[in-house]
């Protein structure tokens, strides 16, 4: 598997260890260089290139904006910075994400997450297999083809299955939007599923594997309409 080389450029050692530490958890990404300054980071892009660049907008002597104003190639950029009044201006410069400090890990794992989506390095096959969740303090990837359905459980959502049960520290709304949506479907507000994996249903209720799960009100319009077109 080719991996998405990765440039931090930032001038607070502290933000160096969060992404440094994020990055470290995803198989799929490679941290090549870090940089402190733009300068350095101009230097180093001269003659390097990187996949994805994490790039912080308030740095002193020149800016971030200015690094991207200036390289005439830039790589796929994510800005991360402490200030949400550059979030508009900074889509002017063809920056693929913003992340707002602090960088909270399900928020990187969205981004990084489409930004490998949109990517061509590898077949669409190998780029949509899997997705990673965080379970018990460490990144866990998960084959689609796995998944049966996702429960909420709190502050946690249950992943089940064939084999194992896996808690991870993620919303219900933030597995959904990592799931490949043309399988996988929110029945309930507690409840994704996957549809291949459906082995009958009535009009309350879905049976998957030996689990009956409710099907909400408000989605029952949808699950038939997305069951008849299968």
């Amino acid at each position: 598997m080719k991996k998405t080389k990765c440039l931090i450029v930032d001038d607070e050692p502290a933000a160096h260890y969060v992404l440094q530490n994020y990055i470290k958890q995803n198989p799929q990404l490679e941290l090549v260089h870090q940089c402190y300054n733009g300068i350095e980071a101009l230097n180093y892009l001269r003659s390097n290139s990187v996949d994805l660049m994490f790039l912080d907008i308030d740095m002193p002597e020149i800016t971030g904006l200015e690094l991207l104003a200036t390289l005439p190639d830039p790589p796929t950029t994510i800005l991360t910075t402490a200030y949400s009044e550059f979030a508009l201006k900074s889509y002017d410069f063809g920056v693929f994400d913003y992340l707002l400090k602090p960088i909270f890990l399900p928020r990187f794992i969205k981004s990084v997450e489409r930004f490998l989506a949109s990517q061509k390095v590898e077949t669409a096959s190998d780029i949509c297999s899997s997705f990673l969740v965080k379970v018990d303090g460490a990144m866990v990837e998960i084959d689609f083809q796995d998944v049966l359905f996702a429960q909420s459980y709190g502050n946690y959502v249950k992943i089940f299955c064939f084999k194992k049960i896996y808690v991870a520290s993620i919303t219900t709304s933030e597995l959904e939007s990592l799931l490949n949506t043309n399988n996988f479907m929110r029945i309930h507000k507690s409840y994704i599923v996957a549809i291949d994996k459906i082995k009958s249903f009535d009009k309350n209720n879905i049976l998957i594997g030996e689990e009956t799960i409710p099907i909400g009100i408000t989605y029952k319009r949808a699950l038939s309409d997305k069951l008849k077109s299968e």
